[in-house]
C-alpha cells in the first residue's frame, strides 16, 4: 500500500485584520496579512482502491464531516477520481482560535491527495475547490505569507521577516459567525495599501493597524481579555488573531523573556512559535499543473 506520512498543516496568524465594508450578499470585505507559523497539525494518508474516504482521529474527536474529509470528497467529485483514502488526523492547532487549523487541514489534504491520486492539478485548480470549503483554504494552498483582501480570495505573496512569537489560547473558543453578526462590529476601516505595511521594518509590522474583531470578541469571551492581560503582565503587546480566541505577541530578540520561567494560568495554553518563510508543502502543485521534482513524497 502506498502512503504519505507526516503531512504538515501549519496554522496562521493575522498580523492585523481590518473590515473595510460589506457586500450586498452579506459577505464582509477585509484586509489582512497572514503569517504561517510552526504550530502544525499532522495528517497521515493511505491509498484506498475502493473509493471510500475514512478518517481516524489520532488526538481528539473531530466532527464526522470535518474539513479534511470534506476536502477529500470535494476533490473526488471535482475530478471523478475512483480512488479513496484513509486519513489519520493528529490535531495540535486548537479549534475556534482564529488560527485557520481546519482550513489548513483541508489545504494539506487537497495537496496530499492531488499527489497520492496522481491528479496533477494546479494550485489554481485546487484553490477553486478549496474556496468552496473555506475562505482561508486558498491562502494555505498558495504556500506563502500573504497580503489578503476581498473576502479572502485576493492573495498577494509577501515576504515577512523571521520572527518569534508567543501565542496564547484561552479555554473557550469563538464562533466566527457570532462575531461577524454582531451589530457593534466596526465595518468601515480605511483601506490600507501593501506598501504602507511593508514600509514598517524592525518589528514595527506587528504594530500596524489592529484587529477590528477584537473588541466584539472580548465582549463575547472573557478569555480573550485574560490572555491579553497575561501578555501585558509579561511586558508584551498582544493582539487577537482572526476571529479569535487566540492572541499573540511579537518577541523582540533582545526581550530577555524566558517563557520557561513563566507559569501561565491553567486556563491558558501558551506556546512559543516561529514564523515560517513558506508552507512545508510548497511545490506539491504548481501554476501549470506540473509537479515539483523535489516534492517530499514518501512511498511505503
Amino acid at each position: 500500500m502506498q502512503s504519505l506520512y507526516d503531512i504538515s498543516a501549519p496554522a496562521k496568524l493575522n498580523l492585523f485584520l481590518h473590515i473595510t465594508g460589506r457586500r450586498a450578499d452579506g459577505y464582509h470585505l477585509l484586509q489582512s496579512v497572514f503569517m504561517l507559523i510552526d504550530w502544525c497539525d499532522t495528517l497521515h494518508f493511505e491509498l484506498r482502491n475502493d473509493g471510500k474516504i475514512t478518517r481516524e482521529d489520532l488526538t481528539w474527536a473531530l466532527p464526522e464531516d470535518d474539513l479534511s474529509v470534506r476536502a477529500a470528497r470535494a476533490l473526488q467529485q471535482a475530478t471523478q477520481c475512483p480512488l479513496g483514502a484513509h486519513i489519520g488526523v493528529a490535531k495540535s492547532v486548537p479549534a475556534q482560535a482564529g488560527m485557520g487549523g481546519g482550513s489548513s487541514d483541508a489545504a494539506s489534504t487537497l495537496l496530499a491527495l492531488n499527489r497520492l491520486w496522481k491528479l496533477n492539478l494546479s494550485v489554481e485548480a485546487l484553490s477553486r475547490i478549496g474556496l468552496a470549503l473555506g475562505a482561508d483554504v486558498p491562502f494555505f494552498l498558495g504556500g506563502r505569507n500573504a497580503w489578503v483582501e476581498g473576502i479572502g480570495e485576493k492573495i498577494t505573496p509577501l515576504e515577512l521577516p523571521a520572527t518569534r512569537l508567543v501565542v496564547v489560547k484561552p479555554e473557550a473558543g469563538l464562533e466566527t459567525r457570532q462575531i461577524f453578526s454582531d451589530p457593534t462590529l466596526k465595518r468601515d476601516s480605511e483601506t490600507a495599501i501593501i506598501s504602507g505595511f511593508a514600509a514598517n521594518t524592525d518589528g514595527r509590522i506587528f504594530n500596524f493597524g489592529r484587529n477590528d474583531l477584537q473588541a466584539v470578541a472580548q465582549k463575547l469571551c472573557s478569555g480573550v481579555t485574560q490572555a491579553l492581560d497575561w501578555l501585558a503582565d509579561q511586558g508584551l503587546r498582544g493582539r487577537m488573531t482572526g476571529s479569535g480566541s487566540a492572541v499573540f505577541a511579537h518577541l523582540l530578540q533582545d526581550s530577555g523573556l524566558d517563557l520557561n520561567l513563566v507559569t501561565p494560568p491553567e486556563s491558558l495554553q501558551v506556546r512559543l512559535c516561529s514564523g515560517l518563510e513558506v508552507h512545508p508543502l510548497l511545490g506539491w502543485a504548481s501554476s501549470d499543473g506540473k509537479m515539483s521534482q523535489n516534492d517530499g513524497f514518501s512511498g511505503g
